[in-house]
């Protein structure tokens, strides 16, 4: 059996769906997902929304984004299964497990290299409570980078 990816499934149903109809797409896809060994990790109801271009002969849509944990063949299912549904008019499914991989590296490899410069300049490797400047120290009468000279 393959391995469990991180998948995130975005789906338009149609603007005249109510939200029995939006739940009850959501417990297809909660149960396929269950069914095929998977699990839902987060599901967000982004609402109702202006479409870039007409689908459909719709220019409006609800949008909902499912975070899933699977496989392929769960994947598989469920573009089939949503494929067929009149009140989707739209769904994509892309695999992000990879890209929080490549996010977690360049993390770890920024803090190692501003770790490996504090101990070069014979300082701590962490930052210390109060060292440097933060965000919220900055008040924006002393700021005058966004000054604009007149004259």
């Amino acid at each position: 059996m393959s391995a469990l990816r991180t998948y995130e499934l975005v789906y338009i149903v149609t603007p005249e769906a109510t939200e029995e109809l939006i739940a009850s797409i959501h417990e297809q896809v909660e149960q396929t997902t269950q069914r095929m060994g998977g699990s839902l990790s987060k599901t967000e109801n982004w609402g109702r929304r202006k479409l870039a271009y007409e689908i459909k002969r719709q220019k409006e849509g609800v949008y909902v984004l499912e975070v899933i944990e699977g496989t392929g063949e769960l994947m598989k299912e469920l573009d089939r299964r949503l494929r067929v549904m009149d009140q989707v008019i739209r769904h994509m499914i892309v695999r992000v497990d990879e890209e929080k991989k490549v996010v977690d590296r360049t993390r770890t490899k920024r803090q190692t290299e501003s770790e490996r410069r504090r101990v070069k300049r014979g300082l701590p490797p962490q930052r210390q409570p109060g060292e440097g400047r933060s965000a919220g120290d900055l008040d924006d009468s002393e700021d005058d980078r966004f000054d604009v000279v007149e004259g």
